[in-house]
Parts: C-alpha cells; sequence; structure tokens
C-alpha cells in the first residue's frame, strides 16, 4: 500500500514514500525528468501538491529522505535540529506553512526566531507548492546578515563578488578586470576568483596579490581563490593571507564525497581560518556553492528530486555559519534546468529555501551556451532576485567569463539593479567608494564623472 496518496474525482494517485511525494510534487525541470523521478504528468503533480500541503510538517522529522544510519547530511539535520524553535510551527501542515509564511504578522524576527526548527526538507517542501511572487515575498521577509572585513545582508543592500577570472590566471589581467570592477562599485561581498591552474603554490600567489591590492587601497573587503578547500588548508599552513576557505558542497553524503569533502574537513578548514583573526568587523569566514543537479550528476541523489537535494545542502552550510553561500543556478546545464523558465524558478527556490533556513544566500544568476535560455532570462531572474533580498550576485567583465565560459551578470547589471530598486553596497564598502570618489553623492549613489586619480595611475601604471 503506497505511503501517500491524493483522489482526485475516480483517479487515486499513489506516492510510494516521502521521497516520490516531494519529487512528484516539483515543477517541472529536466534533471528531475533524466532521473525518473518526475511526475508523468500534470494531473499527478497537481495532485502530488496537494497531497503535500496536506502533510504534517512533523512527518520530515519521523520520515528522513535519506536513512540517517547511512548519510552524516541526514544525521546533521536531524541532530542538530532545534524543537524549540520548532514549537510555534510543529502543528501546521506543509500547506498551512505556506499560510503562515505569507501572513502579515509573520516578520523578519519570527523568521528568524523559526529557522533552526526548519529541516531543508520542510523548506523544499512548502517552496514546491508556492508561485514565484510567494518565493520572493517570504524571502524579502527573511534577514541575514553576515560579517568579515563588509557587512553582508542588510535591508536594501546587494552586494557583488567580484570575479576577475583569467583564462591563464595571468596576474595582470586578473589585475586589470579587478580594477574594472572597483571602479563600477563591485567586489564588497568578496573578490573571488577561479583558478585555471588549480594547485596549492597558484593558490598563494593568487591570494598575495589580492590581498596586496586590498591592503595597498584599504578596501574593506575580503579575497576569496575558489580551490579545493584542502589547498586551501595549506595555503593556511604556508602563511598565505588567507580571508575565505571556499567549498563547493552538496545534500548527501555520498555527493559531498564525490567533492573530496565531509564535514569534518570543513570544520577543520573553518578553525584554520578563524586563527588568523583577519576579519575586521565580524568573523563568518566560509564560502560555499551550490547548485541544482550536483547529487544527480555524481549519482548520489538517492532517488531524490534535485531541488529536495539541494535545499539540503544548505544544512550542511547552515552548520559552518558562513559569509556568503551562493547558488551557481544555471551552470551545469540543460540536462538539469533546460530553459530560462526552468533556471528562473529554480534560482528564486534556491534563494526562498537558504534564507528561510537563516542563510546568506546570493546567487549566480548565469547559464550555458547550450541551454536555451539567454541574457534577457538573466535580466528577468536578477530583477527578481533583487526584489526578494537577495544578499549578493556575481559581477564579471561584460557578463561572460572567459576562464569558465559561462554567461551571468556584469558589473553593469548589478548597477542597474541597485539604481531600479534603491539598493547600495555594503556600508563599509559604500563609504569607501565615496571616500575614493568612485560614488559621488547621497543614497544611490551614481559612478563618479572623472576617474579618480589613485586608479587613474594604475591605469597609467598598467599601460
Amino acid at each position: 500500500m503506497p505511503a501517500f496518496f491524493h483522489t482526485v474525482g475516480a483517479h487515486r494517485y499513489p506516492f510510494r514514500d516521502l521521497r516520490d511525494l516531494l519529487a512528484k510534487a516539483t515543477p517541472l525541470r529536466s534533471g528531475d525528468l533524466l532521473a525518473g523521478v518526475a511526475a508523468a504528468n500534470a494531473q499527478e503533480r497537481v495532485a502530488a501538491q496537494m497531497a503535500l500541503a496536506d502533510l504534517p510538517l512533523a512527518t520530515f522529522l519521523q520520515q528522513p529522505v535519506v536513512p540517517y544510519e547511512s548519510d552524516e547530511v541526514t544525521r546533521l539535520i536531524i541532530d542538530s535540529h532545534d524543537s524549540a524553535a520548532f514549537a510555534p510551527i510543529r502543528h501546521l501542515t506543509v500547506g498551512d506553512f505556506r499560510n503562515w509564511l505569507l501572513s502579515d504578522p509573520v516578520d523578519s524576527v519570527m523568521l528568524a526566531a523559526v529557522a533552526p526548527g526548519i529541516t531543508p526538507e520542510m523548506a523544499a517542501a512548502v517552496s514546491k507548492i508556492m508561485r514565484n511572487q510567494d518565493l520572493i515575498l517570504v524571502a524579502k521577509k527573511c534577514r541575514v546578515v553576515t560579517a568579515f572585513r563588509s557587512t553582508i545582508g542588510l535591508e536594501n543592500r546587494l552586494s557583488t563578488r567580484l570575479q576577475p577570472n583569467h583564462p591563464t590566471d595571468d596576474t595582470s589581467g586578473i589585475a586589470a578586470s579587478v580594477l574594472d570592477g572597483l571602479l563600477y562599485g563591485s567586489g564588497d561581498a568578496v573578490i573571488g576568483i577561479n583558478p585555471a591552474t588549480d594547485n596549492v603554490p597558484q593558490v598563494v600567489k593568487i591570494v598575495t596579490m589580492l590581498d596586496a591590492i586590498i591592503q595597498r587601497y584599504e578596501i574593506p573587503t575580503q579575497s576569496c581563490v575558489l580551490t579545493h578547500v584542502t589547498n586551501t588548508i595549506q595555503a593556511i599552513e604556508r602563511g598565505a593571507p588567507v580571508d575565505l576557505v571556499f567549498q563547493s558542497i552538496a545534500g548527501t553524503e555520498a555527493a559531498n564525497r564525490s567533492f573530496g569533502i565531509n564535514l569534518a574537513l570543513l570544520a577543520e578548514s573553518r578553525s584554520a581560518a578563524l586563527s588568523l583573526k583577519r576579519g575586521t568587523v565580524g568573523d563568518n569566514v566560509m564560502y560555499f556553492e551550490t547548485g541544482q543537479g550536483s547529487a544527480l550528476s555524481a549519482n548520489a541523489h538517492h532517488g531524490m528530486d534535485q531541488q529536495t537535494c539541494e535545499a539540503r545542502a544548505y544544512a550542511v552550510a547552515r552548520a559552518f555559519k558562513p559569509l556568503l553561500v551562493n547558488t551557481v543556478v544555471g551552470f551545469i546545464g540543460p540536462e538539469y534546468l533546460f530553459d530560462g523558465k526552468q533556471i528562473i524558478r529554480a534560482g528564486l527556490e534556491d534563494h526562498f529555501c537558504a534564507k528561510l533556513l537563516g542563510l546568506p544566500m546570493g546567487c549566480d544568476v548565469c547559464y550555458t551556451n547550450h541551454a536555451e535560455a539567454d541574457q534577457n532570462d538573466m535580466d528577468v531572474l536578477l530583477t527578481l532576485l533583487a526584489a526578494a533580498g537577495c544578499s549578493f550576485v556575481m559581477g564579471i567583465p561584460g557578463s561572460d567569463d572567459i576562464m569558465l565560459n559561462y554567461q551571468t551578470t556584469s558589473f553593469h547589471d548589478a548597477l542597474y539593479a541597485r539604481r531600479l530598486l534603491g539598493l547600495r553596497p555594503a556600508p563599509e564598502f559604500e563609504a569607501w567608494l565615496q571616500r575614493m570618489q568612485i560614488f559621488e553623492g547621497e543614497g544611490v549613489a551614481q559612478l563618479a564623472s572623472a576617474l579618480p586619480e589613485p586608479f587613474a595611475q594604475a591605469l597609467m601604471a598598467m599601460a
């Protein structure tokens, strides 16, 4: 007999277990079709959503979607669950939870109070029965603030990761892109580089160069080389000026094993970074990236849909108090998110679920060139996420990452979102932009009409 079912007229739709119910209730995406877990048609999807809406939230504590005994992410979710924080919503069904989240009395303070009591599966479940506007409205109410040298996530702020990747890690090319980004007010979340040559000496070289730039111009931001966590630990042991530790993470133990990590290794890396005491306004030292489809691509999804797997990655992130987390939403490719519509929906889901769980969530608003998407789709997602209170987005020269070969958001795109919605950079970074005469005016500052003298000299030196 099926564990769950829903009857529509004379037709009875069975769902064999909680994994099956969650998967069948998920809005259509190519990755779930590839995995063979998607609903057969729209009717079955609606039936699953209706059955899910009637499910008590407490069910997710009683029926783990991945066995407790065989998965350390499940053990983390269950063992760290805060029953006192859960108490105000314990009596709700998934549908009631949606209504509660959308209700006017529920504000940022209440959402922050219940966040430790919400499991990733609860967040994923309620997202599956919400419209895009619901995801935006609730995420906007969530307020998650973190800090290192700049403060991320304050109300009416939108930060950016300045991403100056170079196909050969040429330091002059990286420096030129950093300068370009700073002159457009980008980089308050992090100056973060994906190294083309990924080894410890190269990590030390790049992070040392970035630190020299930050120290010379007294920029209130942090640097990060997006290398494997073990490389960063070795770089710290060699005395490198590491600000943030980066790692890609996923929602199952097996998927994380495919990345060469586990929870103990992440804890070790956080302790190493904290020991350097390089933060000035806070001590959030971790930077995580996620993305729907990563567990499936490693054959480590345990029969779950990709969005539920993704939400479980946020439990891993939450345990290590990160400065930054972002979903690289369209990067893996159309096998997992086929077109602009699916990418937009996934980006809103990821942002909502992470914020609901108490994470400082950003998004790499992006797509690969073989996806059925274009820059107009990215404009839509960027605008929606900025309206939803997204913590940060990417800043890439011309929207085109010439090292990773994918399309994302540019320095100009971040300026557009800030001007459209009255958003500002992190306060420490904004003060620096004013002091360096990169921005001028009050409120949502405009770019200065003339190139600031220190950077004019830097450009002449490069020439």
